[in-house]
């Protein structure tokens, strides 16, 4: 990715794989964020305390601690181009947040969110659409 000076990322940031990480241009990362690998668009907003996760932990068989059966294979988030993801965002792995969408503050997003749409709360549900007035 070339040098992009609109870009800003802030203090406190924790990338756990860089190498499955690509970043657009204009974007802001806040303080306290946490991706694992994802690929995020241009002119996106991550608020403090997003997290972005692309593997969990097998839990399938019940004899075996879940400690001791592995992660999940890498499914990495696409955040698309110009998604606002607001404060404590969780979003979990495989999941398309479509271009122009807002994600609430504390939502945990399990399913994709279509294009220019609001989605908020615990799991993330329709809020509204987002429309030129």
């Amino acid at each position: 990715m070339p040098y992009d000076k609109k870009s800003k990322v802030e203090c406190g940031v924790y990338i756990s794989n860089a190498k499955g990480l690509k970043i657009g241009n204009n974007c802001r990362i806040n303080e306290n964020v946490f991706i694992q690998e994802a690929t995020i668009g241009n002119n996106v907003l991550i608020a403090p305390n997003v997290v972005i996760i692309s593997v969990s932990h097998n839990h399938e068989k019940l004899d075996i601690p879940i400690v001791d059966q592995g992660d999940t294979t890498p499914n990495p988030p696409i955040i698309e181009n110009g998604v606002w993801l607001a404060r404590n965002v969780v979003i979990m792995p495989g999941i398309t947040i479509g271009e122009g969408a807002i994600v609430g503050a504390g939502a945990i997003v399990t399913k994709d969110v279509k294009p220019f749409t609001i989605v908020g709360g615990v799991p993330a549900k329709f809020i509204k659409e987002r429309k030129n007035e």
